[in-house]
């Protein structure tokens, strides 16, 4: 039985650092029980003195989603059903695309991402030099999808506070179903205060390191969603902390990223609202999986589902 996962740490030079302590890891559990909390914990505490965030969150949660899958297949269940749900599908928006390209270029890439999967909502990117160019963006999208398409916007961390402040009040009116990380995202008074006066629902949590991070957000009332990444909010372990957290709030949480992982947990998460789809993996994988009507289906298979195309991964390799 083999547990697979994959991380996305942006840049190639990140490798130089996350793949040594993933082969430490290998070294250290050699022989153990393959029981992915325990697991988790021996993985945080032996980085403790390099620190329980960035890099070191990443390599747990790598391994963590690979020992969850090989439990899951262990025991010949999906993953979803594994941890107490059944298969089925997952309600998702599609975010591969909409950047900070010119607005006029936008309609025609709106309607293919919609078509895409059959998608009832899509995510834009905003933070463009002039503030009227982001609202000429939103307004080319609309025209282009319709009303009936939800539009989530995303800024990046691009703006200061001053800066968000301004821009979020002006598309209290656009009819967003989120305003997605405006400013950098450990300025959690500045959320805060935005949460408090924006009318539009302030989304953050991909930059969450660890389930404490998110309970900080929630306690500072430093927004309205959350969305955890799963190389940064703990894997599979990370994350159904995290949704305990969550529900308890009554906080709607959505996935950033990992979408094969995502689905398995948004059906056993109490507040789940948005999955984020995108592509990224697909082209490593045997049998991308499957999106139509804007729902991601889980295969119903042991595990995650996840099998590499071993020739795309030899064609695609990297020196670190």
């Amino acid at each position: 039985i083999v547990g697979r996962s994959y991380l996305e740490p942006y840049t190639v030079k990140t490798m130089r650092y996350l793949i040594p302590a993933l082969q430490d890891f290998s070294e250290m559990l050699k022989g153990r029980q393959v029981a992915p909390a325990e697991l988790y914990e021996l993985a945080r505490k032996s980085l403790h003195f390099v620190g329980y965030e960035g890099q070191s969150m990443i390599a747990v949660s790598g391994l963590d989603m690979a020992a969850w899958d090989a439990l899951a297949k262990a025991a010949g269940m999906p993953l979803c059903v594994l941890l107490g749900g059944t298969v089925g599908p997952v309600k998702a928006y599609n975010s591969n695309g909409l950047w900070l390209q010119p607005p006029e270029q936008l309609g025609s890439d709106a309607i293919a991402l919609r078509d895409e999967g059959g998608f009832a909502a899509l995510k834009i990117r905003l933070g463009r030099d002039r503030p009227r160019d982001d609202i000429a963006a939103i307004d080319a999208v609309r025209s282009a999808v319709g009303d009936g398409v939800e539009l989530m916007a995303d800024f990046n961390q691009g703006l200061n506070l001053g800066e968000a402040l301004q821009r979020c009040h002006m598309l209290d009116d656009q009819g967003l179903a989120w305003i997605e990380e405006p400013i950098v995202y450990d300025n959690l008074d500045g959320y805060t205060q935005l949460t408090a006066e924006i009318d539009t629902p302030i989304q953050i949590g991909e930059n969450f390191y660890g389930p404490r991070a998110l309970h900080a957000a929630l306690q500072r009332q430093a927004c309205n969603f959350v969305m955890p990444d799963f190389m940064r909010i703990g894997g599979v372990t990370g994350w159904l902390r995290a949704a305990a957290i969550a529900g308890a709030w009554g906080t709607p949480m959505s996935t950033h990223l990992y979408p094969e992982v995502a689905a398995h947990v948004m059906r056993v998460t109490e507040t789940a609202h948005w999955l984020e789809w995108q592509d990224w993996a697909d082209p490593i994988l045997q049998k991308p999986y499957e999106v139509r009507d804007g729902l991601f289906h889980i295969p119903d298979v042991p595990g995650i589902g996840l099998e590499w195309n071993e020739d795309a991964v030899s064609r695609y390799l990297a020196d670190a």
